[in-house]
């Protein structure tokens, strides 16, 4: 019987007590993959850490972990991510949407959209020079031999035998992605850069991704304990969220669209409303289809490649909760224009049929971005299991909200939908208290609601907060605890959209 050889596992070791910071791994890395001006594969972090006299820099050499258990690949859309069989996780350009799911999946801040190609990017251990027997061109241009790539799968290899007999380190071990770039010698500070964040007046400061003027903080327990140690970080770098005010926006059309069927649909369940209601037959569907057309366009709009949407279809990578996000929109879009046919039947019978498909779509519809940035997995403040139910809860609010301007104008406001709209306000403002308790699970989620409550996005936050709150009081104030309701959760979703992606991964 043959022997077949197992593929390798390639992997690297980065050996930071030889790292002297002359970035030119980084200037080879770039000339090697022809990547432009203004973004990086690969870059060396610094950071000063001790007090005088007992200070030092340390370095760190910052790119893809290549992951066994890879966030971006499970979250990507079309397989454009992908894992090798020896390890490297790969890209293909050439089906990349630029979604950019990859990028806000991936813990280590490691994936950007290349400006001159607008697809997703990220170190792939010079696969091209590995598969011709070659080595990576940083491995190649290093002056002092800190960074090793090899078969860690050879027990004989020099990559194996430092992470067998060495102590070795990993970034964020606690997301278990099994990352395949091992640190040596690595001062922690380098190794998280949470370690050397402090609240400065109730509001995390770290270099290059807080106010100008927040680049010097002292190390310490991101809860608030902090060290004697001072440290000062210099990211070569800095990386902005991925998704935008677009992605904020989505949220909230979305939720109008899901909760503009449901809202009516639970009044007509509770007797509250009548089958044959306009708001019910009409409204609801017309406003549930508008905004989620704009929703789709939205989308659309938001992606690098807009033309290669069709991806989403054509060459569905199952794992992603964009592809089934896409199915369930589609498929809540078909059953909301059957439920328009049905009202135009005038059948009633026709209409329960069709309401049986619409409800369960629509809420789908409305929680499955809880899944999708589940899949996000280096953004705790979105990790909550109540997020599917708060996105719920939102919509039945916003939904409420929006027929009820709509039946105001066309002189029928429905028994209800007030009651509704401020039932649902005032579960959205509790659950909103406990995400912003104090305590949190981690030292993550507990810096993206100091940003959120504090920082950059408070604005937003406390506006909506204020205007959910005059909306409890809908059925006395009528039209304006509507507006409120509806201008109150676009402000919250972008404070917490912006807030979850503002911590610092690299």
């Amino acid at each position: 019987m043959l022997d077949v050889a197992s593929p390798p596992r390639w992997v690297k070791v980065l050996d930071q007590t030889r790292c002297i910071g002359c970035h030119a791994c980084t200037t080879a890395c770039k000339s090697e993959n022809e990547v432009p001006i203004g973004v990086t594969r690969t870059y060396v972090k610094s950071v000063d850490v001790g007090t005088f006299p007992n200070a030092r820099r340390a370095f760190q050499v910052t790119r893809c972990n290549q992951c066994e258990d890879p966030p971006c690949v499970e979250a990507c859309p079309t397989g454009a991510m992908y894992r090798r069989p020896d390890g490297i996780v790969d890209f293909d350009k050439r089906v990349c949407i630029g979604c950019k799911a990859c990028m806000a999946a991936c813990p280590y801040d490691a994936i950007f959209i290349n400006p001159d190609d607008h697809s997703a990017e990220k170190c792939n251990f010079c696969a091209h020079r590995l598969d011709l027997g070659l080595e990576p061109a940083c491995v190649v241009v290093c002056p002092v031999e800190a960074i090793s790539v090899g078969d860690l799968s050879d027990p004989t290899s020099k990559v194996a035998k430092l992470v067998q007999r060495s102590p070795v380190a990993v970034r964020r071990p606690e997301k278990e992605t099994r990352p395949g770039v091992f640190y040596r010698g690595a001062d922690g500070a380098t190794l998280d850069p949470l370690a050397a964040a402090r609240p400065t007046g109730g509001i995390y400061a770290w270099a290059g991704q807080g106010p100008p003027g927040a680049r010097r903080v002292a190390a310490g327990d991101p809860r608030g304990h902090n060290s004697s140690a001072a440290a000062i970080i210099s990211y070569d770098v800095p990386h902005k969220a991925p998704w935008d005010w677009r992605v904020s926006l989505y949220t909230w059309t979305k939720g109008i669209s899901a909760g503009a069927y449901l809202a009516p649909l639970v009044l007509v369940l509770a007797g509250r409303l009548a089958w044959s209601s306009a708001l019910f037959r009409w409204a609801g569907p017309a406003v549930a289809l508008a905004m989620l057309a704009t929703t789709g366009a939205i989308l659309v709009w938001d992606l690098e490649h807009p033309t290669r949407v069709w991806m989403l279809f054509a060459r569905p990578q199952w794992r992603s909760w964009l592809v089934r996000g896409g199915v369930i929109i589609s498929a809540y879009g078909a059953a909301l224009v059957a439920a328009l046919g049905a009202s135009a039947s005038g059948s009633v019978g026709a209409e329960q049929v069709v309401a049986g498909f619409c409800l369960p779509l629509a809420a789908l519809a409305a929680g499955y971005t809880a899944y999708l940035f589940a899949q996000a997995r280096g953004r705790d403040l979105w990790q909550s299991q109540l997020l599917a139910p708060h996105l719920l809860a939102q919509s039945l609010m916003v939904g409420a909200a929006a027929l009820y301007l709509v039946g105001t104008s066309i002189g029928t406001t429905g028994v209800g939908l007030a009651d509704l709209l401020a039932a649902t306000a005032a579960l959205h403002l509790f659950m909103v208290a406990g995400e912003a308790m104090p305590r949190h699970p981690t030292a993550h989620t507990h810096m993206a609601v100091a940003e959120m409550v504090h920082g950059r996005f408070a604005a937003y936050f406390w506006v909506g907060l204020a205007l959910s709150a005059v909306a409890v009081f809908s059925p006395w104030i009528g039209p304006v605890g509507a507006v409120a309701a509806l201008v109150g959760i676009a402000a919250h979703k972008h404070a917490y959209v912006q807030a979850g992606q503002a911590v610092p991964l690299a």
